[in-house]
This record gives C-alpha cells, sequence and structure tokens, in this order.
C-alpha cells in the first residue's frame, strides 16, 4: 500500500505518518529527513539543499526529485510525507490513500515555533504558508479527483487523529 500524508509544515504528517507505517508496517519515507541528511553528509545534493536551507526557502523541485525517486523505486507500499509538494511532482506516482491533515496556520505556526529549529522564525514560516497554500493546496483537488483524497481535522489530540487515520487506512485496504 502507498500512502501520501499531505498537511501544511507543522501539520503533524510526520508523527502520523510514523504511526500509520508502523500499524502497517510499512517504511516512513520522509523527504525532510531525506534531505536533512543529506546536508548532513555534506553530499552534493546537500551542500544544494542547505543553500535554499540557510535563506529560508525549500529546495527547487529538480533537487528534492533527485533525492526522493531513488528511495521510492524499490519499494512496493510506503507512507511519504513533503513529497510531492506540488503538481509537477506527482508525475509517475500512485497513490492508494491520501490523507490531507487539515490544521489552521495559527496552529502550525505555534506548532513551529515550539520546535525551535534554526528555520523556524515567524517571517520564514509566514513565507513557507505562502508557498504551501499556492503550490501544494492543488495537490488536495488533484488527489480527490482521482478518489483516494481524505481529508481529516488535524487540529486535535494526536492520538485521536492517529485512531481515525488506522481505521480509514483498514477501510482503504
Amino acid at each position: 500500500m502507498r500512502i501520501l500524508m499531505l498537511a501544511p509544515p507543522g501539520g503533524g504528517k510526520g508523527t502520523q505518518g510514523i504511526r500509520v507505517a508502523e500499524e502497517f508496517g510499512l517504511d516512513h519515507i520522509s523527504s525532510g529527513d531525506l534531505l536533512r541528511a543529506a546536508v548532513a553528509k555534506d553530499t552534493p545534493i546537500g551542500r544544494q539543499v542547505a543553500e535554499y536551507m540557510a535563506k529560508g526557502k525549500l529546495a527547487p523541485d529538480s533537487v528534492v526529485t533527485e533525492a526522493i525517486r531513488p528511495v521510492l523505486s524499490d519499494r512496493d507500499g510506503y507512507v511519504l510525507d513533503g513529497f510531492p509538494r506540488n503538481l509537477g511532482q506527482t508525475e509517475g506516482l500512485q497513490f492508494d490513500v491520501v490523507i490531507y491533515l487539515d490544521v489552521p496556520a495559527e496552529v502550525v505556526t505555534e506548532r513551529l515555533m515550539a520546535r525551535g529549529r534554526a528555520d523556524d522564525r515567524k517571517d520564514v514560516i509566514a513565507a513557507r504558508l505562502k508557498q504551501y497554500e499556492a503550490e501544494t493546496e492543488p495537490l488536495v483537488e488533484h488527489y480527490r479527483e482521482q478518489g483516494v483524497l481524505h481529508r481529516v481535522n488535524g487540529d486535535r489530540p494526536a492520538d485521536e487523529i492517529t485512531d481515525e487515520l488506522l481505521e480509514l487506512v483498514k477501510n482503504a485496504a
């Protein structure tokens, strides 16, 4: 089973993606984790990503795709979060279930500020949310049209969300 988690930055896709992956014995693949690991290992892709991160910007599609596609190509099932983040990155990707965690911008901002990463500043968060809305929100409609989208209220206790997601995925299997 291939599951995609969609949510704004700080929307809980990583937390929930890990929980769903563990429950169903799938790999959890986070594009953010893969990119941060590339930066930490000082790989060529990592150096490119580091330049964008230093400016509070997202890495371009070509860089992200180069980092993510090889990881997906050798797996039949996974829970993916953070990729694709726009319609251009969807080419060749098929998902059995797409979960959209709907979380208000003010809640996301609070969560990100509390997390304390160097690039989690209010101005950077506001810019990332604006970019998310412009680039990623169209994915919601794209996957709705494919009949695989499930919108879930992501502004409630994590365990409640997990319970709903596990039931949703069981019913979709």
